[in-house]
C-alpha cells in the first residue's frame, strides 16, 4: 500500500513538471437523442460551435448521435449511409469550425444491402475527411423481466473488423462503442497498437449505468494507461428507453478528470501525452507481462490499401492482392500451383525457417489463423475434411526455407480415392515449374471471394 502512495505521488509530482507543455483540449459531449434528427443535429451544431470558441482541437459524440428509434422498423427506416447529406453537415461542421470529431455511432445501412444496419463510428478529421471507419462488434443483447429489454441483435448487425487506432492532433484514438467497454481483450489490443486514447461512445442503461460504468472505464483506463473518452447518451428517448448519462473522460492514472451530470451538456478536458508517457514509463505493466505464458492474438483482416503492403515468402515478393487475410503476426495467400481447389497458404509474416524458432505468440497466432481458415474453405467448398500439414526442414519436403501451413479442402474420391496419395501430390507439386503456374487474374480473383466471406462470416 505505501508503495502505492509513494508512485501516486511521484507520478503527480512529475506531471505537474509537464504542465507548462503544449496540451490538447478535447470536449466530450452528451446528448438526449431522439428520434428527430433535425433535432438532434441543431444541438450537436451548437455544441461544435461552442468547442471552437473554447479553442478545443476534437469533439467526441456518443452513440446514437443521429436518433434513437422509437421501434425495431423506425430504426432500420432512418439508417443513413456514411456518403448520406446527414453525415455530410457534420462533415461540414467540422471544416467549417476546424475539428476533429469522433462519430461514436450511427445506424449505417449495410452497403450490400443483405443485413441489419450497423452501429458505425467514424472519425472525420478538420478536413471533412473520413480517418477512421468502426463497426460495433459486440452487441448488447439484455432481457431483465419487468426492468429493462434491449436486444441489440434484433436490428443491428455486428462488426468483423478492429481497425488500428487512428492518429489525430489529440493523439492515436482507438475506436469502440458502448457494449465493447466490458472486453478487456479489445482494449489491451488497442494498447498493444499505439493507442494513447481509448473511446467508448455510448448509450448505458440506467440500471447498468448505475451499477458498472465508472467501473469499467476507469479499470480500462488503469489496465491500458490510456486515456478513456466515453461520451454517453442521458434522460429519456421515449417511452421504452433511457440512458444513464455521466459521460466522463479518465486519464491514464484511473482519476476522472471531466464529467457530466445526467443533463444534455459538454465537459471539457486536457489531453498530455507527456502525462501519459510518465505513467507508462513509472509502472512499466507492458514490459512485465508474460507473453511466453499467455498471449494476447487479435486479427486484422485488411480490406482496402492492400496494394500498399509487401509480403515476403522466403526471397518470393508476394503481390498483395494474392493476400487475403492478415493477422497480428500471420498472413495468407492463395497458391500459384494448388494441388486441389482452394490449396492455400498461411505464414508467419516474420521470415523463420523452422516451426521451433517461433515465438509462442506467433505459433498461436498461427494455428489459430489456420483453423479459421480452415473452416471458411470448407464452408465454401462443402468439404467434408480438410488437409492441414506442415513440412518443417528440407528431409520433411521443405522446399522454401519460410515455415507455411498447407490447407485444402477434401472430399471422397480425391486423388483416386486414396486420401495418402497427397504426399505424392505435395512432393510433385513444386516441381513443376513455372509452366504450371495460375494466372495472376485468376489468383487475385480467388484471393478476393476469400477476403470477402472472411468478412461477411458467410459462404456464397
Amino acid at each position: 500500500m505505501l508503495a502505492h502512495v509513494l508512485l501516486n505521488s511521484t507520478i503527480r509530482r512529475r506531471f505537474s513538471s509537464v504542465m507548462d507543455e503544449t496540451r490538447s483540449l478535447i470536449v466530450v459531449c452528451q446528448l438526449t437523442s431522439k428520434n428527430d434528427l433535425e433535432a438532434n443535429f441543431e444541438v450537436a451544431k451548437g455544441m461544435m460551435k461552442r468547442a471552437k470558441e473554447r479553442k478545443a482541437k476534437m469533439v467526441f459524440f456518443p452513440e446514437c448521435f443521429d436518433y434513437v428509434g422509437q421501434t425495431r422498423e423506425e430504426n432500420e427506416t432512418l439508417a443513413l449511409t456514411e456518403s448520406d447529406n446527414y453525415i455530410d453537415r457534420y462533415r461540414n461542421c467540422a471544416k467549417e469550425y476546424g475539428l476533429w470529431l469522433s462519430l461514436g455511432g450511427f445506424h449505417q445501412k449495410d452497403p450490400a444491402g443483405f443485413r441489419k444496419p450497423f452501429n458505425t463510428h467514424l472519425i472525420i478529421d478538420e478536413k471533412g475527411e473520413t480517418r477512421g471507419v468502426y463497426r460495433k462488434l459486440h452487441l448488447f443483447d439484455l432481457d431483465i423481466p419487468g426492468k429493462v429489454r434491449l436486444v441489440e441483435s434484433e436490428f443491428s448487425s455486428h462488426g468483423n473488423e478492429i481497425p488500428k487506432p487512428v492518429c489525430t492532433p489529440v493523439g492515436n484514438v482507438a475506436m469502440s462503442i458502448c457494449y465493447d467497454l466490458r472486453f478487456a481483450e479489445l482494449a489491451l489490443w488497442y494498447r498493444m497498437n499505439g493507442a494513447h486514447i481509448l473511446t467508448y461512445p455510448a448509450a448505458f442503461t440506467v440500471n447498468t449505468g448505475l451499477a458498472h460504468w465508472e467501473t469499467l472505464l476507469r479499470a480500462r483506463a488503469i489496465e491500458t494507461q490510456c486515456y478513456i473518452v466515453a461520451a454517453a447518451q442521458t434522460g429519456k428517448h421515449n417511452d421504452k428507453r433511457s440512458s444513464y448519462g455521466h459521460s466522463m473522460v479518465v486519464d491514464p492514472w484511473g482519476a476522472v478528470i471531466a464529467q457530466c451530470s445526467e443533463t444534455i451538456d459538454m465537459c471539457f478536458a486536457e489531453i498530455s501525452l507527456s502525462y501519459l508517457d510518465e505513467v507508462r514509463k513509472l509502472q512499466p505493466v507492458f514490459d512485465h507481462r508474460r507473453s511466453d505464458l499467455y498471449s494476447l492474438i487479435a486479427f486484422s483482416i485488411l480490406i482496402q490499401n492492400f496494394q500498399f503492403l509487401l509480403y515476403m515468402f522466403d526471397n518470393h515478393s508476394i503481390p498483395a492482392d494474392h493476400v487475403f487475410y492478415r493477422s497480428t503476426y500471420t498472413f495468407c495467400f492463395v497458391n500459384r500451383n494448388p494441388i486441389l481447389p482452394g490449396h492455400v497458404l498461411v505464414c508467419p509474416i516474420r521470415n523463420v525457417e523452422r516451426l521451433t524458432k517461433l515465438s509462442h505468440a506467433e505459433t498461436s497466432d498461427l494455428f489459430i489463423t489456420a483453423k479459421r481458415i480452415q473452416a471458411m474453405l470448407e464452408d465454401y467448398y462443402k468439404a467434408t475434411s480438410s488437409t492441414v500439414c506442415v513440412q518443417d526442414g528440407p528431409e520433411a519436403g521443405q522446399t522454401v526455407s519460410h515455415v507455411h501451413v498447407h490447407i485444402f479442402p477434401r472430399k471422397k474420391g480425391d486423388f483416386g480415392g486414396d486420401p495418402d496419395n497427397v504426399y505424392r501430390e505435395l512432393a510433385e507439386h513444386d516441381k513443376a515449374g513455372e509452366k504450371r503456374f495460375r494466372d495472376k487474374e485468376e489468383m487475385r480473383n480467388e484471393a478476393n471471394i476469400y477476403r470477402s466471406l472472411l468478412v461477411t462470416g458467410e459462404a456464397k
